[in-house]
């Protein structure tokens, strides 16, 4: 391999992919970048087994080739290179680089132990989702998915494709979140579980895109691709049964509140400073023509503010973790929240009015009476 590139294109490339570059010393060349250069491209590959990176730029090759290099080293030394034009050259298993008076030689290891790293994306199989819709709905979802890794299925998030339509489902056994959008395809229903990870690299990556983010899907292999500019990130799809969240979301309410959602943020804030010492909890009591947070704790003291609300339905007082609330309300667009009760020790309901596609549950907490 022989290529010119220029120094910035290149520390952006392997900026990026050394993130996917593994330190596992059971591998070696796991803690490799991939770098090919064919024709009028250098690619840049990297995987960890899970989640692979291939990503291409621009570069006057003079000498087609390959060669594996240690992701940190060859990203650290590129990022200290001055900009502008540097040369580099692959020799047996060393790569040599000259820049503006530097000349560097880093050693590289054979690429015939690479895994397979997806290039491109299968066309015949691929459609397009709107890159704001898609990047808005994983940030109201993904922040309601486990991070207990016994249960793998929870740490990841319920993608189900139909015509027309792609509906994101996040739980951690004790909130669940739901957002649908619409989309253009697929022309077959399936669903899948999509790694944590691999969602939050999205929005990383569709920063350049002007209109959708490509996706493909192999189920033979149990691997999605996500296209960007010049750029694919493939990761494998998590295994098992996702929990059949329909039947828990309740059908009827006895009681409904429609509440300002900053406010109602802001009380929940300020009910924290006590419930962090008692589990997390805040009571929520429904009035005529208001609400009542409170929460208290044995070292602090205790809070309690009344909020003006449209109130329909009983009374009832209910208890949640106040992370939980916090979490939900930080991810809402909208100017107010309605919430519906059914019972003290039922899922609460959210929604945003403005919003009908996104729905969100709370497991209560078990209050003495």
């Amino acid at each position: 391999m022989k290529i010119q590139i220029l120094q910035e294109n290149f520390y952006q490339a392997l900026n990026n992919a050394s993130r996917f570059a593994s330190t596992r010393a059971q591998l070696p060349v796991l803690g490799n970048i991939l770098l090919k250069a064919t024709k009028n491209k250098l690619f840049v590959l990297s995987t960890n087994l899970e989640i692979s990176l291939a990503t291409s730029i621009g570069a006057q090759v003079k000498e087609a080739g390959e060669i594996t290099v240690p992701a940190r080293a060859i990203t650290e030394i590129v990022a200290n290179l001055a900009p502008g034009t540097i040369s580099v050259t692959s020799e047996k298993e060393q790569l040599k680089i000259e820049s503006q008076g530097s000349k560097l030689t880093v050693l590289g290891m054979n690429t015939a132990d690479f895994p397979s790293v997806p290039e491109k994306l299968d066309q015949k199989n691929s459609f397009s989702l709107p890159k704001n819709l898609f990047q808005e709905a994983i940030s109201q979802v993904i922040f309601a998915s486990s991070i207990d890794e016994t249960r793998p299925v929870l740490t990841g998030v319920l993608a189900i494709f139909k015509k027309g339509s792609l509906t994101l489902v996040a739980t951690d056994g004790f909130r669940l979140s739901q957002k649908k959008i619409e989309i253009k395809g697929p022309e077959k229903a399936f669903q899948m579980i999509l790694p944590k990870n691999v969602l939050l690299e999205i929005a990383k990556f569709s920063d350049n895109e002007e209109e959708g983010v490509l996706l493909s899907y192999k189920e033979t292999e149990h691997q999605i691709s996500f296209g960007f500019v010049d750029t694919v990130l493939s990761s494998r799809l998590l295994e098992g049964e996702f929990p059949d969240f329909e039947k828990i979301i309740p059908k009827e309410s006895n009681t409904k509140v429609n509440v300002d959602k900053d406010e109602l943020l802001r009380v929940v804030k300020l009910a924290s400073v006590f419930a962090r010492d008692s589990a997390n909890i805040v009571k929520i009591e429904t009035k005529k023509d208001s609400i009542i947070i409170s929460a208290e704790s044995s070292q602090a003291g205790n809070q309690k503010t009344e909020l003006e609300a449209r109130v329909e339905g009983k009374e009832l007082e209910i208890a949640f973790n106040y992370r939980f609330l916090e979490d939900f309300l930080h991810s809402l667009k909208g100017e107010s929240v309605d919430i519906r009760f059914s019972s003290a020790n039922a899922p609460g309901v959210f929604t945003d009015p403005q919003d009908t596609t996104l729905i969100h549950l709370i497991m209560p907490v078990r209050i003495q009476s």
